[in-house]
């Protein structure tokens, strides 16, 4: 849900106020912890570092950007990876071709990798 046309956009006037009397591309980034901020057209040009819960992620406000909020742009968890056994299997593969000298079997390009079954216990 968006926020009421006649409250306007939220800015916190105390990153406006930092903001004022410097020129952009400055070469210290504006700390701030208003992730909730909107960017506006005063805001294009400088660089914020928006504290993301452990540290301030430099964010260079460009035009396309505006109306958007600062916390967007500074991702609080980190992405690790998706998969379990089989994308182990991909990556190792990948790491094996990239490898210099490495010497690996020539895979047609139509052809899946295929499992080694497992010996049932009877």
């Amino acid at each position: 849900m968006t926020r009421s046309l006649k409250k306007g956009p939220f800015i916190d006037e105390n990153l406006l106020k930092k903001i004022q009397g410097t020129k952009p591309l400055g070469k210290a980034p504006v700390n701030t912890w208003s992730r909730r901020a909107t960017i506006t057209p005063e805001m294009v040009g400088f660089t914020f570092g928006v504290y993301n819960g452990k540290q301030f992620i430099p964010v260079l406000v460009a035009e396309d950007m505006v109306g958007h909020k600062l916390g967007e742009f500074s991702p609080t968890t980190k992405f690790v990876r998706h998969g379990g056994r089989m994308q182990k299997e991909i990556e190792q593969g990948a790491t094996a071709a990239a490898a210099p000298g490495a010497v690996s079997a020539p895979a047609s390009a139509g052809a899946k990798a295929v499992k080694p079954e497992k010996p049932s216990a009877k």
